[in-house]
């Protein structure tokens, strides 16, 4: 075989290698319900929930909860999901900056003792540059 043939070959292999690497990541869009179900199958693999924020009729998040005085990596809100199922997220890092302003929530984890535990949080707020147009975000915890 000529050595490009072979350079040929070895750049197919690593392409191969990471497109099953990522394939392996990559987890599913589910919601609570599903997610529930996957935790008691004993499923642990990091899903997507789609939902919004819990708030009151004046627009203001209803069951937050963080006190950085207390824990800075602590952050605890209650997200419905596209079929009305309420659910307590946890999420181990700090609040996410422009937070309370964010219209849909995407929390990427597990479910774990009864709650969610989140991994990331997505956030698509109004952008505040052009009207109509959504700015997503994205916060990860830290692993520890």
């Amino acid at each position: 075989m000529k050595k490009i043939q072979i350079f040929g070959l070895i750049i197919i292999a690593v392409a191969i290698g990471i497109i099953v690497s990522t394939a392996g990541d990559a987890s599913t869009y589910v919601d609570f319900t599903k997610a529930k179900e996957m935790a008691q199958e004993g499923d642990a693999e990091s899903i997507h929930v789609v939902g919004k924020l819990k708030k009151d009729p004046s627009g203001h998040i209803i069951g937050m909860e963080y006190q950085p005085q207390l824990d800075p990596n602590y952050f605890a809100f209650t997200l419905i999901d596209n079929n009305q199922v309420e659910q307590r997220v946890v999420y181990k890092n700090s609040k996410p900056q422009d937070f309370d302003k964010s219209e849909q929530v995407v929390v990427v984890g597990k479910m774990v003792n009864g709650q969610f535990s989140a991994e990331k949080i997505l956030m698509k707020c109004p952008s505040k540059y052009e009207n109509g147009k959504m700015e997503t975000t994205e916060h990860t915890a830290e692993q520890s």
